[in-house]
């Protein structure tokens, strides 16, 4: 990327070229693209490409989850865990877990944790865009 040139300035603004914000913008993304490279390497060297590999979305888990389905649900049938069974290894009622999946209730932080601990994912991979 080239110098970029300042085309006003106050103590508050700077003011620059269309060009030169895009070239920023773009070098943003790039580095953040390679930080997720580097840190999606670091992590398989950290807990081996089978367990990586069992740990992420397939393309199609994940376009579930751009289709709005609970992620509670997805990381639950990737684990081959029935909706009883989870709720027993989460110690709360299936009911309830019946109730996150389909989006009726919200969950409860103690419920994600508790889920989350279950199906041995991060808790925040479970609560999606809330």
């Amino acid at each position: 990327m080239n110098a970029i040139r300042l085309l006003a300035e106050t103590p508050e603004t700077v003011t620059i070229s269309r060009a030169d914000l895009d070239a920023l913008i773009d070098a943003a993304e790039n580095a953040e693209d390679i930080a997720s490279v580097r840190a999606w390497k670091a992590y398989v060297a950290a807990v081996g490409c089978d367990a990586a590999i069992a740990n992420s979305y397939t393309g199609a888990e994940a376009k579930r989850l751009l289709d709005g389905e609970s992620p509670v649900r997805i990381w639950r049938e990737k684990r081959g865990m029935t909706q009883r069974a989870l709720a027993a290894a989460a110690a709360i009622p299936a009911g309830y877990l019946s109730e996150i999946e389909s989006g009726k209730k919200p969950g409860s932080v103690a419920a994600f944790r508790a889920l989350a601990t279950a199906l041995a994912v991060p808790m925040e991979d479970l609560a999606g865009d809330e």
